[in-house]
């Protein structure tokens, strides 16, 4: 039986799995990164299923960081992320509904929007109520049309829910929601392997 993906990811806290993330998509989040911040002074941010909170640390280090959060359904990851970081703000609820109670310059997701059913909404969420003026959304998917190597994942990770989109309907999604100078593009590809695609726009 396929289970929910915050049922799948609790349970990889449990066996260890998660430790994988970063290391797999560091170099992705690091070229996300650093389109998304290089001509900021100063910035918030906020990561979108931030897992155990790797990104959140990593970001919070930086000098020109106000304020680093992380929110992700898994209350076993959230847990994890407190326990190795006491430093940052953590909150376990559902992206689709939670808002910050201050909006912020920066909101990231890794490999997170395609576990839902409909990430329009999520987006049109972080548009609404998680962005600030001229701030910026980024995402990268590794699940996606054009990367067929992936194409199989439904079937070899039993998640229940896992939406395959191509590189333009995501860029709809974006604009739908409102984003402006929306762009996305490729990044880490190799043999069998597109990449990474990376989407991001900002809210004028």
């Amino acid at each position: 039986m396929k289970m929910n993906p915050i049922e799948v990811f609790s349970e990889w806290v449990k066996n260890g799995k998660d430790d994988g993330m970063e290391k797999n998509h560091l170099k992705p989040v690091q070229n996300m990164l650093k389109f998304a911040l290089k001509d900021l002074e100063s910035f918030s941010f906020i990561d979108a299923g931030c897992g155990t909170g790797w990104v959140v640390r990593m970001v919070s280090k930086m000098e020109s960081c106000i304020s680093s959060v992380g929110v992700d359904g898994s209350i076993n990851m959230i847990n994890k992320s407190k326990r190795l970081d006491p430093l940052n703000e953590y909150h376990c609820s559902d992206l689709l509904t939670w808002k910050p109670q201050n909006k912020k310059d920066i909101v990231h997701s890794m490999e997170v929007l395609y576990y839902f059913k409909n990430p329009l909404l999520v987006i049109q969420n972080f548009y609404n109520n998680w962005i600030n003026e001229n701030g910026r959304l980024i995402i990268g998917v590794d699940f996606y049309y054009e990367n067929t190597s992936s194409h199989d994942w439904p079937e070899k990770t039993n998640v229940s829910t896992m939406t395959l989109l191509s590189e333009s309907q995501w860029e709809k999604i974006f604009l739908d929601s409102g984003f402006k100078n929306v762009k996305y593009w490729r990044t880490g590809k190799k043999d069998g392997w597109n990449g990474t695609l990376v989407v991001t726009g900002t809210k004028n």
